[in-house]
């Protein structure tokens, strides 16, 4: 079993499977899963649909940031965050001191497929939701190039791209650790 030393933050656009993903990436390490939205839910007292329609997105976002902070003073975990958390950029200089990124990469028409699933998505409300998702990822895609790791979410199992991440972790872990024996 491998030891966790920072948390493991998954970032991307909404329906990159990092819920999903992050779910069984935290059972087959042996330690909690979080998600940032939930938690958000939670400490609202309302949906996150709701926190937009009544506040709007930059009370949101100070939320989400406050929530990540928490979320990131904990021992070592597996966090999901919402889509936008990593553009912020005091939440993203907060990751980068304190876990490891790892972006979930996706294609626009498989995020397509997976947002429409569920009408839970506030960015995507009243809007031609796939030109409001090509122009969020455009935006996003240099930011989230940021990540410490990238791994590609496919149409496949979960369970494959879960194996991608732990094969990306390893592979960083040994080059880390073979340059802390040279000389």
């Amino acid at each position: 079993m491998r030891k966790l030393d920072k948390t493991l933050v998954l970032v991307g656009m909404m329906g990159a499977g990092k819920t999903s993903v992050g779910r069984r990436l935290a059972n087959g390490l042996g330690v909690p899963f979080r998600d940032a939205d939930a938690e958000i839910e939670q400490a609202a007292g309302c949906s996150i649909n709701e926190i937009f329609e009544r506040f709007g997105e930059p009370e949101f976002r100070a939320g989400e940031r406050k929530v990540i902070a928490r979320l990131l003073s904990e021992p070592p975990h597996v966090l999901a965050t919402g889509g936008g958390a990593f553009i912020d950029t005091e939440t993203r200089a907060r990751v980068k001191e304190r876990a490891v990124s790892i972006w979930l990469r996706a294609r626009l028409d498989l995020l397509m497929e997976r947002v429409l699933r569920k009408d839970n998505r506030p960015l995507l409300r009243n809007t031609d939701s796939r030109s409001t998702l090509e122009r969020l990822l455009h935006e996003r895609e240099p930011i989230y190039a940021q990540a410490d790791i990238i791994v590609e979410s496919d149409d496949g199992p979960h369970d494959a791209v879960v194996k991608r991440i732990l094969a990306a972790l390893d592979a960083r872990n040994k080059i880390a650790h073979g340059a802390e024996t040279k000389p």
